[in-house]
Formats: C-alpha cells, sequence, structure tokens
C-alpha cells in the first residue's frame, strides 16, 4: 500500500534536502506539517513530507495510527507488534518511492517523529538498507531497545528530545532510548525540554533546527 502523502515544497524552489515527519498515535501527516514553515526559514532548499500513517486509529477514527497500543485500545501485544512490522514495512517501502520521486538521496533525507511516529522512526532507520542523513526522535521511546545492537545495520546520528513533564509516554524513556542507542555506537544527542508536557517547545524545534543543519 501506499501512503497518503503531505507535502510542503522548498521555499527557494530547488529542494538539496527531505525533512520527513512522522505524526503520533491519533492524528494524522497534516498534525506536524505546520513545523515545516519555521523551519523553512532557516532551511530553504529543504522539501518537508508528512504521511499519513496506514492504519484507521482504532482510539479516533477521524486520525491514524501506525499501529495499535494495547493500554490504549485494549490490543494484544501480539497485535502491537504484527502492526508495528507491517507499518515498518509500508514506511520502507514510502522512503524508498520518496528516494527515487525526488532524486534525494538518503544521506540528504532526516526523519522527525513525534510520539508514535519516533518510536517508528528510531525502529526503522537502524534497519534499512541505506543510512539516514539523521533521526530526531521527540517525546517517544525505543521499542525493544535488547534487539537494537543485533539488528542495526544503519547508525545515523540520532537527537532525543523530551519534555520533563510528559504525562503520555514517561519522561524516562529517553535516558533508556540514549543508553541503547549509545551502547549500540550510536552518536546520539540529548534535550530535556523544561517543562515541557506531551508536545514540541521551540526548544525542541530550534534543537532539531540545528541538528539537521549541522548533519547536511
Amino acid at each position: 500500500m501506499s501512503l497518503n502523502n503531505h507535502i510542503k515544497q522548498p521555499k527557494s524552489g530547488k529542494a538539496d534536502s527531505l525533512v520527513i515527519f512522522l505524526h503520533g498515535y491519533g492524528a494524522d501527516g497534516n498534525d506536524l506539517l505546520g513545523l515545516a514553515d519555521p523551519l523553512a526559514q532557516h532551511l530553504p532548499n529543504a522539501m518537508f513530507m508528512s504521511p499519513d500513517a496506514p492504519n484507521r486509529c482504532g482510539m479516533n477514527p477521524m486520525g491514524f495510527e501506525w499501529f495499535p497500543i494495547p493500554r490504549m485500545d485494549g490490543s494484544t501485544q501480539e497485535q502491537a507488534n504484527a502492526g508495528r512490522n507491517a507499518a515498518s514495512t509500508v514506511l520502507n517501502q514510502f522512503l524508498d518511492d520518496v528516494a527515487k520521486t525526488t532524486g534525494i538521496p538518503a544521506n540528504r533525507t532526516f526523519l522527525l517523529g513525534f510520539s508514535q511516529g519516533c518510536m517508528m522512526s528510531l525502529h526503522v532507520a537502524p534497519r534499512r538498507a541505506t543510512a539516514l542523513a539523521g533521526v530526531i526522535g521527540m517525546s517517544g521511546m525505543l521499542v525493544e531497545p535488547g534487539k537494537l545492537a543485533a539488528e542495526a545495520i544503519q547508525k545515523p546520528p540520532v537527537l532525543l528530545i523530551h519534555g520533563d513533564q510528559d504525562d503520555v509516554v514517561p519522561f524516562a524513556e529517553m535516558a533508556k532510548a540514549a543508553d541503547a542507542l549509545s551502547g549500540a555506537e550510536f552518536e546520539v544527542y540529548t534535550l530535556v525540554s523544561k517543562g515541557t508536557a506531551h508536545g514540541i517547545a521551540p526548544d525542541g524545534l530550534g534543537a532539531a533546527l540545528q541538528f539537521i543543519q549541522q548533519n547536511l
């Protein structure tokens, strides 16, 4: 299957890099596409994309999910794992297709995932055949951290950002992810977004911009 994709063309009119947003549980691609506007002021040659996740959300049929979440929708862990694996296949195909259609190589492409989109970003990027320029994970977690070192094919730089007042995904998940990534020899950066709940604050977006600029 193909993903419904929302796109903002580069401010300069000529794209030489790509930022792909992966939204959270129950949202859609439009939820994060607004981040393109402040980023484009400093990244005039960047194209921005924000696909809808492949499945309608069990808890919010107006939105989408990458995979079910047992504590949210009553699914089993087996269903969650199967959903994540299926979504990973679809996302990998999406990334392959985007590289072909835009001509922008993987080493000029970033994944910026929020919440469940962060989980997808951290799961898929290390297991791809080609290395992405970087991964920005916001307010999420690393799924199955114990498998990362053995399964990582690529090790793009990773920036983790998390609000210390997050009441949806525990703030402690950032340290767990950072430890697992560092242990698997990834280059990892972290930012504590002080006073921030489950969301993206200006300091987080600023750190994401700096990370992209440094890795282009």
